[in-house]
């Protein structure tokens, strides 16, 4: 079923909307790691097991806590940390133009904010 016009305005200005908040823009971004870091990354777990294993075999428990923390310390960065391929890309959206909230007057909100207030306004206007 295609959207009507009034659908795909109001679908355009939420994709503007989204694509000036730079903050949610680097949230969002999410490239390939590189290979070396995601070897090292396993490369953590792996050894992080040898050492549960050694903790296991020589029945002392700290040894195991101990490798079960390098396994999940390795496992954490290898899923969150280090640089993405785009990380080093600076977001080129800029906010503003004819239906930004800068040109309205509504900066300081957030995007939730503005939307709320779209909808108590067509709420209050009878445009639901």
């Amino acid at each position: 079923m295609p959207l009507s016009e009034y659908e795909q305005r109001v679908l355009e200005q939420l994709e503007h909307d989204l694509g000036a908040d730079p903050k949610l823009g680097h949230a969002m971004a999410r490239g390939q790691k590189s290979r070396a870091h995601l070897t090292l990354a396993v490369f953590g777990v792996v050894a992080g097991l040898a050492i549960v294993l050694a903790g296991a075999i020589t029945k002392l428990p700290l040894l195991g806590v101990a490798g079960f923390g390098v396994m999940l310390a390795a496992a954490i960065w290898g899923l969150t940390g280090g640089k993405s391929a785009s990380s080093d890309k600076k977001s080129t959206v800029k906010p503003g133009g004819s239906g930004s909230a800068a040109a309205s007057g509504e900066g300081d909100k957030g995007f939730m904010g503005r939307v709320e207030d779209r909808f108590e306004r067509r709420r209050d206007e009878g445009n639901l």
